[in-house]
């Protein structure tokens, strides 16, 4: 019955999604909302210049609205119905802050690329405002879950799955370190952004492996809204994939970071984060490695350009076969998660 609603939202998803991309494209370069290309930028993506961004808007509206117009009526005819499917109270709370998390994430995106395209200051919000920010809504998020989890019996707060391992407690050791690892897989997904459909196709396949485990864990209403997320991507995909009509801007890349940490966390398997989603850390680490090597060695570079898509590009890769290594290699570590989670049932 579940795979049934996931297959619903998906498409409700779906539609909305590449209906409001059809709306939403010509809207946008009619108010000029372009892509700049920046001079420290790759410099054979100029062409891409004038490009409509902001386009997360579109999806997070997609999925947002498939999740208002279809989890009410799975709840009323279905979890009202059959005891099978109903969940503890602190679940669908664990969802709720979830989702509030990730639609705040997409608001620091929307206001980073309102500054950098309305009021034209081309690198937008600067890097401590930014943290400041994703700091105080995870750290809201966190709390949210200490308490759905306190006040409703739930597992030990401080405590989390481990494949192979089973249940490990972290302490308060656990809250600094969920903190850390939110707000680098949303600013790790913000850095796959860089070519056309790279950020959307990956994070598709990461919600489709999320959506499995969720399935295999029992816990239906967290498949489902996995579903929702995977319509919404493959409907700005369309648009989106090279070459692209529309960039999803910070608002989508922040958004989708944050919507695949409340899955993770809500599964309570937030360490599933950098295995599923290995190309947005090998993009983050490129980052970090290419800086630190560059101060090192006093001006050296270990990579031609990063993040690591872009070294790629200047081996002579298209953006379409990046694509397709670096989804082939999520789907492989996504295989192997689902493997790994098995072993906990």
């Amino acid at each position: 019955m579940a795979s049934v609603w996931v297959l619903i939202i998906a498409l409700v998803s779906f539609f909305i999604t590449w209906l409001l991309g059809k709306k939403a494209i010509p809207y946008l370069h009619k108010l000029k909302y372009g892509q700049t290309i920046l001079e420290i930028g790759p410099s054979w993506h100029k062409n891409k210049q004038g490009t409509p961004t902001m386009g997360g808007i579109i999806f997070i509206i997609g999925i947002y609205i498939s999740i208002i117009v279809c989890m009410p009526i799975y709840y009323l005819f279905v979890v009202n119905n059959n005891m099978q499917y109903h969940e503890p109270p602190f679940m669908v709370l664990k969802i709720i802050a979830g989702l509030l998390m990730a639609v705040a994430y997409g608001a620091i995106g929307f206001l980073d690329d309102y500054v950098k395209i309305v009021k034209k200051r081309n690198l937008g919000l600067t890097a401590l405002q930014k943290l400041i920010l994703q700091f105080l809504v995870v750290g809201s998020y966190l709390l949210s879950l200490y308490f759905a989890e306190v006040t409703y019996g739930g597992t030990n707060e401080t405590s989390t799955l481990i494949p192979f391992f089973g249940r490990v407690d972290f302490g308060i050791f656990y809250w600094p370190l969920a903190a850390i690892l939110i707000v680098g897989m949303v600013n790790a997904v913000n850095l796959t952004d860089g070519i056309d459909g790279l950020s959307t196709s990956v994070t598709f396949f990461v919600s489709v492996f999320f959506m499995l485990i969720a399935g295999f864990l029992s816990m239906h209403s967290l498949s489902i809204i996995s579903g929702a997320l995977i319509g919404g991507c493959f409907g700005f995909l369309i648009y989106n994939m090279h070459p692209a009509k529309i960039f999803m801007g910070d608002t989508g890349s922040l958004f989708l970071g944050g919507f695949i940490c409340a899955i993770a966390f809500t599964m309570d398997i937030p360490v599933l984060l950098p295995i599923i989603g290995i190309i947005y850390i090998a993009e983050m680490l490129s980052v970090i490695i290419q800086v630190g090597y560059f101060k090192l060695t006093h001006g050296k570079r270990l990579f031609k350009m990063s993040p690591l898509h872009h070294h790629f590009e200047m081996c002579g890769w298209s953006e379409m076969k990046l694509c397709i290594v670096f989804d082939t290699v999520t789907i492989i570590f996504g295989v192997l998660s689902v493997i790994s989670v098995m072993y906990l049932l």
